[in-house]
């Protein structure tokens, strides 16, 4: 039961830090007046919410990483999405925006990046080792790690070397592109997991027998289904009408539908913790 009330708290605390962030922003937002926005969500990072949205993704990355998924590839896809979260939060967006409530003095960032990067990178390196160390000691009674396992391993693997030799050899290149690389990863790594859900929790629910396609038509899947059709939609409105507001809306739909189908998951899960494996 004790476990069960710490995935609890951290389901919690994972949707406690949208409403940090959609509340730091939108007081901004009040504070500059309602027809004054910044480009994106990232944007905000030049403002006075600054602070909350470097603190708030960097607990979510935390909480992605430690809360175990139902599955082992929604866990590796969970790992993924909470290693590249701090990223966002300390490499900024290269676009600024003009609309801010007071003039906000942002230190250097070249060299808040070299520091808050580097330390990231050697925790990084200290959680791959750790994870190949205990990966190694699990008994597996000869057998070979579960596909799942060896491509999450891959994967933070090349994700990490990719950022370390990029980060050495072209920082002006991480600087500008490595906040938007992030993002486009920790999207990925979601919608996978709203699929990933929407297709156990319908084999779940056709009891043993063989699944009806309405039985995948369920709420995940309708989360997933608005979540990818309204970020198509909009991007197809920017690139033929133009909207300078896009990638704000965007992103506040993007953690809007996350939050809702975090909440789902979380209600579901309320007694259990994770969901019994469908047979």
């Amino acid at each position: 039961m004790d476990a069960v009330k710490t995935y609890r708290y951290l389901r919690i605390a994972m949707i406690g830090m949208v409403v940090l962030i959609g509340a730091a922003v939108l007081h901004e937002w009040g504070a500059t007046g309602w027809r004054c926005l910044q480009p994106s969500v990232s944007s905000y990072y030049y403002t006075p919410a600054r602070g909350v949205l470097v603190g708030a993704l960097v607990a979510v990355g935390v909480c992605l990483v430690v809360i175990k998924g139902n599955t082992d590839w929604e866990d590796i896809l969970l790992n993924l999405g909470g290693a590249v979260a701090p990223v966002i939060a300390f490499v900024p967006t290269p676009e600024p925006g003009g609309c801010r409530s007071v003039p906000v003095e942002v230190s250097d960032i070249p060299a808040d990046v070299a520091n808050n990067v580097f330390a990231l990178l050697v925790l990084g390196l200290a959680g791959i080792i750790i994870t190949v160390v205990i990966a190694r000691a699990a008994p597996r009674s000869g057998q070979p790690l579960e596909p799942a396992v060896r491509f999450g391993l891959a994967a933070t693997v090349v994700l990490y070397l990719a950022a370390l030799v990029t980060f050495f050899a072209a920082r002006s290149f991480f600087i500008e592109h490595a906040h938007y690389a992030a993002a486009f990863v920790l999207f990925v790594c979601m919608v996978a997991v709203m699929i990933i859900n929407a297709w156990f929790y319908g084999r779940q629910q056709a009891r043993g027998s063989l699944p009806t396609a309405s039985d995948y038509a369920n709420r995940y899947a309708a989360v997933a289904l608005v979540m990818i059709g309204t970020v198509v939609v909009m991007l197809v409105w920017r690139t033929v009408f133009g909207w300078e507001h896009a990638v704000l809306w965007i992103e506040g739909v993007l953690i809007g539908c996350f939050a809702v189908f975090w909440a789902l998951q979380t209600r579901e899960l309320w007694n259990e913790g994770l969901r019994a494996p469908a047979r």
